[in-house]
């Protein structure tokens, strides 16, 4: 389980982020936050992998927050939740080291797809560290997948998923809650369609951004189509 820390000087947004937190497989809440001076303490006790970090904090601004913690050598992951919309506060997350962005108000479909989309980044990341770094293949694919991560926040507004068909709706949702590339065979399994219109989907949903297409080698040497939520 990945373990999210809610920072958000409101109570009743922090709240409801938590619970949709809860909603996304894989991932728990283990605490709320008020203020900068809260949140330090709760990673301190709470120990989370990832923190969604307000900018509008009583006490301090978030992106200074971002930037101490980097400084102090906590080993946390970041995402920016708020409605500053200006490039300068952009900017600063993006130097300051956030995984992504998220303007408000957001949707728990925008919520759920890059958490889902961090999950895999996470797992593809833990992986590589047991194995190690073999070339630059493995570094490309890393960035790559983190360009996936950041991708399946943006573009699309809230409730953007809504507007899919309702088939589409659930291929897409079975790539974004899988926690590895899916072609069309496992989609297929997964939802009750048959192979040629799952695979219509897949490669529909590629089309609009929404999939990237990864190329997968088995034992025959044959290629096979396999999907990650975002935009390659």
């Amino acid at each position: 389980m990945i373990r999210v820390l809610v920072v958000d000087d409101d109570f009743r947004v922090a709240r409801l982020h938590a619970a949709q937190v809860a909603r996304v497989p894989g991932y728990e809440c283990v605490g709320e936050a008020h203020t900068a001076a809260e949140a330090r303490a709760a990673i301190v006790r709470d120990r989370p992998d990832l923190v969604l970090l307000d900018v509008y904090l009583p006490d301090e601004d978030g992106i200074a927050l971002l930037s101490s913690l980097r400084e102090a050598g906590h080993d946390v992951d970041v995402i920016i939740i708020t409605a500053a919309r200006d490039i300068a506060t952009v900017r600063a997350a993006m130097r300051g080291g956030a995984v992504h962005y998220l303007v408000k108000p957001f949707g728990f479909e925008q919520l759920a797809g890059q958490l889902g989309a961090y999950r895999r980044w996470r797992a593809d990341a833990e992986s590589r560290s047991r194995t190690g770094i073999t070339g630059q293949n493995d570094v490309d694919a890393l960035f790559a997948s983190q360009r996936a991560a950041a991708a399946a926040g943006t573009g699309a507004g809230p409730g953007s998923a809504r507007r899919l068909p309702p088939t589409m709706q659930k291929v897409f949702d079975a790539v974004l809650a899988a926690d590895r590339p899916l072609g069309a065979q496992d989609v297929s399994d997964l939802i009750g369609i048959s192979r040629p219109t799952a695979q219509r989907y897949l490669s529909e949903l590629e089309r609009k951004g929404r999939l990237t297409l990864h190329l997968e080698y088995g034992a025959t040497g044959r290629p096979v189509n396999t999907y990650v939520a975002g935009a390659g």
